[in-house]
């Protein structure tokens, strides 16, 4: 593992992008404060802009560099989440502007997978994490799903977890101004 790490890192330092495996599915990532990584990531996937893509970060103290308030309610959705929670802040810093929505905010969640954590905290700045798919196509569910553009379009593929099937996208809760609670994706 400690060799895919370091790999992974190298490319993420030089601005590529990598194919990593997550705690939830098989996603395309590069360094979150790097604008045209990010934007690298947006012309592979062949998506529009308007549609911002996730911060993963490898434990709160992270988050809340990269968040100017994280509200206490935040930490009770993930403290009480049964999967991965992705929550959606109002007050993102730090991060690369083509990461944030038209309204500013930002979509974050706390790595649960020890690899996504020991690569972050390794990196010590937040990654991308984004669907392994084109844009409007079907989400692969396991790594032989991949489809050979986005294999052929990275720069490092993270050898391990290709066995895996069954993985789901985490649930997306957006938290802004006073305690308002919107469910996004279940």
């Amino acid at each position: 593992m400690i060799e895919e790490i370091n790999n992974a890192i190298a490319r993420l330092e030089e601005g590529g992008l990598i194919l990593y495996p997550t705690d939830t599915l098989w996603a395309i990532g590069c360094d979150a404060t790097n604008d045209l990584a990010v934007q690298k990531i947006y012309q592979l996937k062949k998506q529009k802009p308007d549609k911002p893509m996730v911060c993963l970060v490898a434990h709160d103290a992270m988050l809340e560099k990269h968040v100017e308030r994280v509200p206490d309610l935040a930490y009770d959705l993930m403290d009480l989440a049964a999967k991965p929670t992705t929550i959606v802040y109002d007050t993102p810093r730090g991060i690369s502007k083509n990461m944030t929505a038209l309204d500013g905010s930002l979509a974050m969640r706390v790595a649960s997978d020890k690899f996504c954590r020991y690569l972050i905290n390794k990196f010590k700045k937040p990654i991308v994490t984004t669907i392994a798919n084109i844009s409007g196509n079907s989400i692969p569910k396991s790594f032989k799903e991949i489809d050979q553009v986005i294999l052929k379009g990275v720069d490092y593929v993270v050898n391990l977890q290709k066995e895996n099937e069954g993985s789901q996208a985490s649930t997306i809760i957006k938290l802004s101004g006073t305690h308002k609670v919107k469910v996004i994706r279940e």
